[in-house]
């Protein structure tokens, strides 16, 4: 088995592409070691000592490090955990465990603002910044104020708010007249 790395916009992020699905549908989102119990694959990767969050996606897992860690401290422990939890024929998920499946749910007087909002994000944004390693989905809409999630590479990275303001603001205040600002939530 060989696994690729690509570097990301966020220096404190890689991603790993080994190759082979590693989630058929949605995403699933670690920013911590917390909650990774419903994941065999996401837990082997917390135990690489200086991992503090890891993402899965369609076809790559994106971790993230903590910032007095190097990348050729740990690179290889991560590969070897990827590496052994393919190779041991493991789900990357419990059978018990929720997918995410990307934007947040919005009914009421806009919803088919929300629609549009959604429809660009996922034709135009979501594949964007998935060759990135991560994801941005929608999570709310209020007063033409967009909030927008940012997971994996996207989380934390210094060109998060560049790519905020000056791209994803930009393109949807152009197709939906309604829309004035795009905000973050969570942890940025």
């Amino acid at each position: 088995m060989f696994i690729q790395t690509e570097s990301t916009p966020n220096p404190s992020t890689l991603k790993f592409l080994p190759g082979q699905t590693v989630l058929a549908t949605g995403t699933a989102d670690f920013p911590s070691p917390e909650g990774a119990e419903v994941s065999p694959l996401a837990s082997g990767i917390f135990s690489v000592a200086g991992v503090k969050g890891v993402f899965f996606g369609n076809d790559f897992v994106t971790v993230t490090k903590a910032d007095d860690t190097e990348w050729d401290h740990v690179k290889p422990a991560i590969l070897g955990a990827i590496m052994e939890h393919f190779q041991s024929g493991r789900p990357v998920m419990n059978d018990d465990a929720q997918m995410d499946s990307g934007h947040a749910e919005h009914s009421g007087e806009d919803s088919e603002i929300v629609g549009q909002i959604k429809e660009l994000l996922d034709s135009r944004v979501r594949p964007a910044v998935a060759q990135d390693g991560g994801d941005i989905t929608f999570h709310g809409f209020e007063r033409g104020v967009v909030y927008l999630h940012m997971q994996g590479a996207c989380a934390g990275c210094p060109s998060s708010t560049l790519t905020l303001k000056m791209g994803i603001e930009n393109l949807l205040r152009h197709y939906i007249p309604e829309v004035t600002e795009v905000r973050p939530v969570g942890v940025l």
